[in-house]
């Protein structure tokens, strides 16, 4: 069976029911004042909705989900993941894909190949797009792909998605080898080419091996907090520690993961970025929603394509601990386009100064894609 195409698993993991009232968690202020002259970055994230056929492109309220929500940049997966015998094909698919939509679009998106065109994106209202990989399969055995896909614009790059490939191993392989020596000349050429390193997906020593080998800070675009909630796509305090250590910065997720059992929801959230604050310190955690930006509905039909893929992940063995029919990936509670507007007032009414709040919705990644991305 063929991997899952990227954005159609996102698109079928992002659902929720939209009909929710918001609901009493927010029952105080329900607007953040500094919100629209703040940098918002979501380190990992997709433009646009669910939708079943995946053919439409960005229509009209897509578009204006994305006006409402007022991100400044988002980190989109291109890459295909899980298979040497696919992913190239499929990866160059999907570059060509959201290359044609940013171009029939540029009123509203814009291509972000260097950290400085951020204010741009920001100055002119639109949404910067970072091409980003959440594997390296498509590189095959042959590093001089790197060069063709970066001349394609790909600016964020992760070595591997949960298992073991040529680069090294992932998150829930039994082994924890680390970094191969072929996974060890691409962390070179990614810092040798403003490229971002990207771990998160990664087992622990590859995690920790890909900090210490790269010649700049990296991040963690999305994850979770393991003394939060114990789950292999989390992260432990001494590799968020290690990663803050070296100017990095880690993005929590709005996933299964962030909890034991049951629907995540933004007090899962809050929960994760405060421990991850506590370890981190404030100018190292941000947000990688993992999500899509427009609210998404939950059908019958979302139901059968959403239990259909997760089945399929688990047979081609890059389903993680926590995936299940019955636990979406996104809070019923943020299932708008203004989803971090209201982290940013829970943020608040816990205490957190404006300042500490505007380096978490997107200070701190632009910072370092600023730094990194030249």
């Amino acid at each position: 069976m063929p991997p899952l195409d990227r954005r159609r698993f996102l698109a079928s993991c992002a659902a929720l029911a939209g009909s929710a009232a918001t609901p009493r968690l927010f029952a105080g202020a329900t607007t953040w004042p500094p919100y629209r002259d703040a940098m918002l970055v979501d380190a990992c994230g997709v433009p646009g909705r669910f939708d079943a056929d995946d053919t439409g492109g960005m229509g009209a309220v897509e578009l204006a989900d994305i006006r409402t929500g007022g991100l400044t940049a988002i980190n989109l997966t291109v890459g295909s993941v899980g298979s040497y015998k696919n992913d190239f094909d499929q990866t160059v698919r999907n570059i060509g894909y959201w290359d044609r939509q940013i171009a029939a679009h540029p009123d509203v998106l814009m291509k972000v190949t260097r950290g400085a065109q951020l204010d741009d994106a920001k100055k002119s209202k639109r949404l910067g797009i970072l091409f980003g990989f959440q594997d390296t399969t498509m590189y095959g055995e042959d590093l001089e792909r790197f060069e063709a896909f970066h001349d394609f614009g790909v600016r964020i790059v992760q070595p591997t998605y949960n298992r073991r490939n040529l680069v090294g191993d992932g998150c829930l392989e039994p082994g924890n080898a680390g970094l191969s020596k072929f996974g060890r000349e691409l962390v070179a050429k990614i810092g040798e080419n403003g490229v971002l390193l990207d771990l998160s997906h990664c087992g622990q020593r590859t995690t920790r091996e890909g900090i210490e080998a790269s010649k700049h800070p990296v991040a963690i675009t999305h994850s979770g907090c393991a003394a939060v909630n114990d789950s292999p796509r989390n992260k432990r305090d001494e590799e968020l520690k290690l990663l803050a250590d070296h100017g990095g910065v880690v993005g929590i997720y709005i996933m299964p993961y962030l909890r034991a059992r049951g629907q995540v929801l933004a007090e899962d959230v809050i929960r994760h970025l405060e421990h991850a604050l506590d370890v981190c310190g404030e100018d190292h955690v941000g947000i990688g929603t993992d999500g899509f930006t427009s609210e998404t509905k939950l059908t019958p039909a979302f139901k059968k394509t959403f239990a259909e893929q997760v089945a399929q992940r688990s047979k081609l063995g890059i389903g993680a601990p926590g995936e299940s029919p019955d636990s979406y990936t996104f809070a019923t509670d943020l299932n708008t386009p203004l989803r971090f507007e209201r982290l940013a007032v829970l943020l608040s009414q816990r205490g957190h100064s404006d300042a500490r709040i505007g380096k978490i919705l997107g200070g701190n990644f632009a910072r370092l894609f600023r730094e990194v991305i030249v």
